[in-house]
């Protein structure tokens, strides 16, 4: 797949980081939630210094992850990797898989060294009420297609003919994956 930059979302997250608060990244399913979790803001993380043992990354849609859709367990093993007072990010990929999310989000919050970040697509997360759920210590950042100007950098051919595949497809990530 070709790299994608999305300097825009990025940099909503860079200037949360650790702002106290969940950052919560909405949108249409394939809009590019995951994507700008990781690898774009995890390499971030990790290009300012973070090590790679301060950021718990868990994708909740895979069969290997299943266990965690149980809120106690999540918690658990998020807990269970945080071994010193160190700032660690955590990072979880279609939270609302999991049952009673809300709780097990807010519970994070009283613990001083964990920045939190969660991506969510079905239509209950994408609702206005989703940062209410957080009792005002969520902060959205909402995530559209690809805008053509994000199109154009990633296709990297000429722009009407960028434009005629936009116009036709549409600003999905994954339409850049495919051959024709």
């Amino acid at each position: 797949m070709k790299k994608i930059k999305r300097d825009i979302y990025l940099n909503r997250l860079i200037d949360r980081k650790e702002n106290g608060l969940i950052k919560v990244i909405t949108g249409i399913r394939r809009c590019g939630k995951s994507y700008l979790l990781d690898p774009l803001y995890k390499n971030y993380l990790l290009e300012s210094g973070v090590k790679e043992n301060h950021i718990i990354k868990l994708e909740l849609d895979k069969e290997e992850n299943s266990k965690y859709l149980d809120p106690h367990e999540l918690n658990l093993y998020i807990k269970s990797q945080i071994k010193d007072k160190g700032m660690y990010y955590i990072l979880l990929d279609e939270i609302q898989l999991v049952n009673n999310f809300e709780s097990v989000l807010n519970g994070f919050l009283y613990e001083k060294n964990l920045d939190v970040y969660v991506t969510g697509s079905n239509s209950k997360f994408l609702s206005s009420d989703v940062i209410t759920e957080f009792r005002g210590r969520g902060d959205e950042i909402k995530v559209f297609p690809l805008s053509f100007s994000e199109y154009v950098n990633a296709f990297n051919v000429d722009k009407v003919d960028a434009w005629n595949e936009y116009i036709l497809y549409g600003g999905l990530p994954l339409i850049l994956s495919k051959k024709n």
